[in-house]
């Protein structure tokens, strides 16, 4: 079907053993090596290879480029926000409604996993990935209703066993007492909020949490959480947390915060002051900074449209270029150095000082013999190339892994938990000075002396 829809578009005057030949492709003579997935990967370094013959790894190009741009993208865009939250910061990904589609959202789930989120409120990549999923109670649901009047059921059994007890009469007794505690009119609360409150317990009694500003969050939310928290306790069941998404999310968490300890210490609930709060409105890099800068009472934080988008950098611009045909070294010559290929078939090495950070990443050809640790280098750093500089690793790690030879995988693939530890790992190996967001230190790339005399042997016979 394929080869006759490519009949279909190219010119008729295409010799038909084109399609002949076409239809007898396969991968079997291809070999890919790459860096184990989660790898940090800096520019100018070849984070995949592929040999093979010509027509098959060109028909490759666009189908790699298209799986590894976004994915790598995101990843790296995750990874971003979890270094500015810190390691501690729960960060949930919630950027479905705003994804480049269907297939771009479940990347987008996927990929911020890896670059260290904790969770989604995807569900389907929770299904096929197993990420953890979580969320929140919509305001729609919230809105829903009107009065008490309209929870159905009503009574909910305590979590010791015994006779089931009428929540919503319960609730409404414990919110006179929050309001008391408060000083707030127990008749201005929204009550269609708090029978959504209500109507949530009764259903969800151990995975109890509260959206607070779908009126006030002062006046109505917070109290009416609390009380319906209060109530769930005195049956024996544990609120989990509160969500804000609107408004100063600083300001009105060490507000919040304030309120559940004031609750835990007034009726003696001690674990009530702890109830986690999260919070989401469009966080970006800077919202994200500014949070952390507060030292603010938040516990989750919901990324989406700045996660999944990508706004400060839309696409990664990974390229697939030919270094090499039928053993013979080529390169691409540009006016911009930049844009350059580095020829020939290599091999990179990751190099490590004595703190065991990585330094440097040093590109060889695949003949030249591996270099020590201990062993001194004479180098060339991309961008300087005329200057010669030697280098002395502490330790020497191959950075590429031979991963499909002759038709097959021949390399375990890894979960996606253990491909989200290992990026979080190479990220914490990074010296803080390279990994920081402002102003990072640049991560030097290098060639060998031998690379670098071809380059200068291709260069010259180019021009």
């Amino acid at each position: 079907a394929d080869v006759a829809y490519l009949r279909s578009v190219l010119p008729s005057s295409t010799d038909d053993a084109f399609f002949e030949f076409l239809a007898t492709l396969d991968a079997s003579e291809v070999t890919v090596t790459a860096a184990p997935e989660g790898s940090v990967v800096f520019a100018r370094v070849p984070f995949l290879q592929v040999k093979g013959p010509l027509l098959v790894v060109q028909l490759l190009e666009t189908t790699l480029l298209c799986l590894v741009n976004y994915a790598s993208l995101v990843a790296t865009n995750a990874a971003r926000f979890r270094l500015l939250a810190g390691p501690d910061m729960k960060l949930m990904e919630m950027g479905l409604r705003r994804a480049q589609g269907p297939d771009g959202a479940l990347s987008a789930s996927k990929y911020s996993y890896i670059g260290g989120f904790d969770c989604t409120s995807n569900i389907l990549a929770g299904k096929l990935y197993g990420i953890p999923v979580c969320g929140t109670i919509a305001h729609s649901f919230i809105m829903s209703f009107r009065s008490m009047e309209e929870v159905q059921p009503r009574e909910l059994p305590p979590q010791a066993g015994g006779d089931p007890v009428d929540l919503p009469g319960l609730a409404v007794s414990w919110l006179e007492r929050v309001c008391d505690l408060l000083q707030i009119p127990a008749g201005k609360t929204n009550r269609g909020e708090l029978a959504a409150f209500v109507s949530y317990a009764i259903t969800f009694p151990c995975d109890f949490q509260g959206l607070l500003d779908t009126y006030c969050v002062r006046r109505s939310g917070l109290p009416n959480f609390c009380a319906v928290a209060l109530a769930l306790h005195q049956l024996g069941y544990r609120a989990i947390g509160v969500r804000l998404d609107s408004g100063n999310l600083a300001q009105q968490a060490k507000e919040i915060r304030g309120v559940l300890q004031a609750c835990g210490t007034h009726f003696q609930v001690p674990w009530f002051g702890s109830i986690p709060i999260a919070v989401s409105n469009d966080i970006s890099e800077q919202s994200l900074e500014e949070l952390s800068r507060e030292g603010s009472d938040i516990d989750m934080i919901g990324v989406g449209t700045h996660l999944v988008t990508c706004p400060l950098q839309p696409s990664l611009g990974c390229v697939y270029k030919l270094v090499e045909v039928n053993g013979s070294p080529c390169l691409k010559l540009t006016e911009d150095e930049e844009k350059m290929t580095i020829p020939g078939v290599k091999t990179i090495y990751r190099l490590y000082d004595a703190a065991g950070h990585p330094f440097m990443d040093l590109m060889a050809l695949e003949e030249e013999p591996p270099p020590g640790a201990g062993q001194e280098l004479e180098i060339r750093v991309l961008g300087r190339l005329g200057e010669p500089t030697k280098v002395l690793p502490t330790a020497v790690e191959p950075l590429h892994r031979v991963y499909f030879r002759d038709g097959q995988v021949c390399e375990p693939l890894p979960s996606l938990p253990e491909v989200r530890t290992h990026a979080q790992v190479s990220l914490g190996l990074l010296s803080p000075a390279q990994r920081r967001l402002h102003e990072p230190q640049p991560y030097p790339v290098a060639v060998t002396e031998r690379l670098h005399q071809l380059f200068l042997e291709l260069r010259q016979a180019g021009q």
